[in-house]
Formats: structure tokens, sequence, C-alpha cells
């Protein structure tokens, strides 16, 4: 496959590489994660003035008129350094909902202040029984005569203890996991009857649960058609998917890199352990994930910028490889760092953490190996 980038695409990869080296050595990102906050006010007002969180929204809206290929060089660069900005909660996740709302106002209203840094946005949709199932939804939206009533629970909200503004599915007809009758609400973080129970996750980002007790909200929080709000879930999650993507090949990229050093370095009777041909083999198969998860990621990207009808196959082709490739070359590094390989003090611990969620996140290998299937009979049905 020959893939170019463009030039813009190049100058963003190196503003996002220097932005890394400044902003996110290792030591800068543990002080970080161990502080009460998860991300720093001023990196993120940083990237705005860079103009990074206007990247996928139209020039109509205040955004550059970007794509899925943009955002994967942004998330690239952001597993390499294990960036914990909430970009994929706020500019991917929120703002993939948000960039596809057909209501000119609303876009103007919400997006505006997400581009420019002075709002954080959430999207709400996973529930406790809900797994990877976005029609699983059993919080309830009741009519009322001012609007709507919210009564239910969210979990796993990326970045909900930090939002200014959550984005809810809801259910307004029909019974859990009926395809039909989902719709999205924007609601404000501070609203009477909304709780949130934040803590930090296991690769470093940070996540609420969210209760709604009774949450009143007004008819204009109605984001897209009443009822038809799945369809827009699962876009959103495909860009997601692809980001993920992005990043998780940022990270096998550092992992390899680093344990070649290292091996290069580590001595065993006399010699560098890079000498075994074993280990070697190893380190070939672990560069060999990557490049396969790259050409995975470069289609799925290339589909979704073009608005292809198979976007929804390739994202979860994606997510089988990354399924494979991050658990692989995560195992793999530690094993060759050894107990440096699972110290806390060491950047290898980290990188591991992250990728085992990126290979669950959205959809495990088998969620999304059921998924293509559906997606490719379905295909051939009506073929």
């Amino acid at each position: 496959m020959d893939f170019q980038f463009s030039e813009q695409q190049v100058l963003l990869r190196d503003t996002l590489s220097r932005f890394a080296r400044e902003h996110y050595s290792f030591e800068q990102r543990r002080k970080m994660i161990d502080s009460s906050e998860l991300q720093s006010a001023g990196h993120w007002r940083q990237l705005a003035e860079l103009g990074l969180l206007g990247i996928p929204f139209a020039e109509a809206d205040g955004g550059f008129g970007g794509n899925m290929i943009d955002i994967m060089v942004v998330m690239e660069e952001f597993g390499k350094a294990l960036v914990v900005e909430p970009y994929l909660a706020n500019i991917v996740l929120a703002g993939g909902v948000l960039r596809r709302v057909t209501d000119d106002a609303q876009r103007a209203e919400l997006l505006a202040p997400l581009i420019d840094g002075g709002q954080m946005i959430s999207l709400a949709y996973v529930e406790p029984r809900g797994r990877y199932d976005l029609s699983e939804v059993r919080t309830m939206a009741e009519k009322s005569d001012e609007g709507y009533v919210l009564n239910g629970q969210k979990i796993v909200v990326l970045n909900g203890s930090s939002a200014d503004r959550i984005i809810v599915s809801a259910r307004t007809s029909g019974v859990a996991t009926d395809a039909e009758g989902i719709s999205l609400f924007i609601v404000d973080a501070q609203a009477p009857g909304l709780t949130r129970n934040g803590y930090p996750t296991v690769d470093g980002f940070r996540a609420a649960d969210i209760e709604f007790d009774g949450v009143k909200v007004a008819k204009s929080a109605v984001l897209g058609p009443i009822g038809q709000g799945l369809s827009l879930l699962e876009a959103a999650i495909d860009d997601a998917i692809i980001a993920i993507g992005a990043e998780g090949v940022g990270a096998m990229d550092f992992l390899n890199k680093t344990t070649v050093e290292y091996t290069k370095a580590r001595k065993q009777f006399g010699v560098p352990i890079a000498n075994f041909q074993v280990l070697q083999h190893r380190m070939v198969d672990m560069f060999i994930e990557r490049e396969q998860t790259v050409s995975v990621l470069y289609w799925a990207a290339m589909v979704s910028a073009l608005g292809g009808t198979e976007t929804q196959k390739a994202t979860s082709a994606l997510k089988i490889q990354l399924g494979r490739a991050t658990r692989f070359v995560g195992q793999q590094a530690v094993q060759l760092h050894g107990g440096m390989g699972i110290a806390e003090e060491g950047a290898v611990a980290h990188y591991f953490k992250r990728l085992s969620m990126i290979g669950q996140q959205f959809g495990n290998a088998d969620f999304h190996a059921s998924r293509y299937a559906s997606l490719d009979a379905l295909r051939q049905r009506d073929a």
C-alpha cells in the first residue's frame, strides 16, 4: 500500500512530536497521573491554541474540516507518549456525535466552546448490563410538559468527572436491546439529580459512573431525531476505534524500539541478549504485528474519510487485529524486559496497561469478529 501523508499532516505530526517531547516525558506524565488532576488545564489550552481541538469539525462550525486520517496522525503521536489529555473523550467521542447533528443552532452552541477548549463534553453510553452492545439501554427518558426526565445509570464515562456537559443515551420507547427508541440528550453536569463518582482508570486516564435520578432536561436538549440516536452512537464509536487504533500503533512503536534498545544493552553470559536468535525472532514478530495493524488502520481511516459504506466492517477488522497485536506486543515487551517490564517506575508497564485497555475498549476481538461476520452476511444478502 502506497500511503503518503500530506504536507499539512507531516507538519501536524512534527508539531505533536515536539509537544510530547516538551510536556510528556515519562516523569512528567507520572507526576500528572499521580496528582488529583489527571490532565493539565495548561496542556489542554495549548492543544486548543494549536488548533488540534478543531481538526475533525467542518469549517462552517469553526473547525478545520479534517477527517479520520488527520485524527489518526494526532492519536499515533499521543500513543507514543501515552498522552492522557481527554482528546478521545471530548473530540472523538462527544465531538463525533455533535458533528453529525443536523441542527445548525445546536452545533453552533455546543461545538464553539468545545473547539476553543472552554468546555468539556463527555459521552455517557455504557450501562452495567450492556457490555459492548450499544442498543442495551435501560436509562429511561420520560416525556414531561417541559421536556424529558432522565432516570438510570451510566458507567465508565471517559472524563465524566471533569466534563461540563454530558451526552446521554436514553430510551424514549421500546425495551432494552431494541435498536429503535434510543435518543441522545445533552445534559448539564451540574443538573439537579445527576451524581458523579469519578475514579482513575488502570491506564492513567479518568472515568466516572453517573446516576440520573429525575434529571430534567428541556426539549431543546434532544440531539438528532427522537428514537434514532443509535446510528449517531455507532458512528462515534467507529471514529473512536480508529483513534485508539492509531494510539495503539504509536504505543507499539515505542515498545518495539525500547525493547530492541534494551536487549542490546542487557547482557547475559557476557553477551547482549539481542544476540540470541530466539529473542530476535520475538522482536521481529512484534514488529510484524505492528505493521499489520498499521495496514488495517490505514484502510479503516481511508474508508471512513471517504464516507464508505464499509466503515463498520473496516473498524471491526481493525479491532480484531488490535486485540491480537496489543496483547502480543505488550506481553513480549514485558517478558523481554524481565522484572523491569512490570515495575511502575519503568515506562514499559504503563504502555502495557494502555495497550491492554485498547485491546478491550469499544469491544474485544470476539465481539468484533461476530460483528464483522454479521455485517458481511448482511452485505451478501443485499447484494
